[in-house]
């Protein structure tokens, strides 16, 4: 079986972390927290870390495995398979939904002539072939890209300083630390999609002592440096055009790219940064192909290139169904609230509660 290193690990799960989220973010939190909603990005993300544990907390007793086959351990075969069912359904759904992303800001930002399904059949193209040559291609490709990704995203912060207005960001609490809940809540869902690309990801990971107290680490690295470069990210859209502007913007980030020029004679440079953010946006995809296909084989034991190109039908027809980035946005929203937030905040402590209360009666059984 193939194996990725620990190193691997963090990038991996730092690049499936920020591709999806850096577009929308500052619009749902601001929405929901106002000016103030900034505040709550890095709060949310750091949820992931405990959930990160749990999951990392059963490669000592089940190396080798993924959390759907431990379930059916755990819970029983019938269980097992319904999440299993539940696992593919959210991965599939949600996987096409970023499709559709990849497709629709081209289309909305530089390219308006081309048609969507060209850019939904490239990106489909590069998850395939990623895919298909095994994890370990693609934790390479992460290593390269997630790297270029930051570094363009902290450029676009910083070229954006000189148009922030004053003023935008205060007073500070003025509606008090309710808003920050509800901004919180915004952004939960987010690690959760994360947890549950672990949660697929285990089987790969490399087993031992000193090696699980690296991939404990890596879980927190990833989790903070993405989250503090959120926290950016929806702050400096909201000092640039304000919380009722940044609300509005279903894309705002785009927006900010289209603003940026360098020594006021350089303009059209959002053309590079897109095409930048492709890599971790094709990411995000790849990882949701990855574990739909994982679900597939465990749950249904259907396994080679004609199922992966099912999943690939799929995927495609769910892009191709969405009509504008506004709808995208309230489906994607709605998937991520009423299904991949539920599903993983249940599954994971109820699997690691059960798993650890069965083995504490199987010791007291033996002693």
């Amino acid at each position: 079986m193939e194996r990725i290193s620990t190193h691997q690990f963090m990038i991996l799960g730092a690049a499936v972390l920020l591709g999806g989220t850096f577009l929308p973010l500052a619009t749902f939190v601001t929405g929901a927290g106002g000016r103030d909603g900034w505040m709550a990005v890095l709060p949310g993300f750091a949820v992931a870390i405990p959930y990160g544990l749990m999951v990392l907390s059963f490669l000592s007793q089940h190396p080798r495995e993924n959390l759907l086959q431990i379930s059916e351990k755990v819970f029983g075969k019938l269980i097992g398979k319904i999440i299993g069912f539940l696992y593919i359904l959210v991965s599939c759904y949600y996987g096409g939904l970023m499709l559709a992303v990849i497709g629709i800001i081209f289309e909305q930002s530089i390219m308006l002539l081309t048609p969507r399904w060209v850019f939904y059949l490239g990106g489909l193209l590069l998850v395939l072939y990623m895919t298909e040559n095994g994890i370990e291609v693609f934790a390479r490709f992460s290593e390269v890209v997630f790297p270029i990704v930051a570094f363009v995203m902290i450029l676009n912060i910083g070229l954006s300083i000189p148009r922030i207005e004053q003023g935008e960001l205060f007073p500070i609490l003025s509606e008090g630390l309710k808003p920050l809940y509800y901004s919180t809540l915004k952004v939960i869902p987010f690690p959760m999609e994360y947890i549950l690309f672990l949660a697929g990801i285990l089987a790969f990971l490399p087993t031992g002592k000193q090696v699980r107290g690296r991939l404990k680490t890596g879980v927190w690295r990833a989790v903070f440096f993405v989250g503090i470069l959120d926290t950016l990210v929806v702050l400096i859209q909201i000092l640039v055009f304000g919380p009722r502007e940044t609300i509005r913007l279903a894309f705002g980030f785009l927006v900010l790219g289209k603003m940026v020029e360098i020594s006021r004679t350089i303009a059209g440079v959002e053309s590079i940064f897109l095409g930048i953010w492709l890599g971790v946006l094709v990411i995000k995809c790849c990882a949701f192909f990855f574990m739909t296909t994982w679900g597939i084989e465990t749950v249904l034991n259907l396994k080679g290139l004609k199922w992966r190109l099912a999943v690939s039908a799929v995927f495609l027809g769910i892009a191709l169904r969405t009509v504008n980035g506004y709808s995208l946005s309230r489906e994607a929203a709605f998937i991520e609230s009423y299904l991949i937030l539920p599903f993983a905040a249940v599954w994971i402590p109820s699997l690691w509660g059960v798993s650890r209360w069965k083995k504490g009666a199987g010791v007291r059984r033996n002693a």
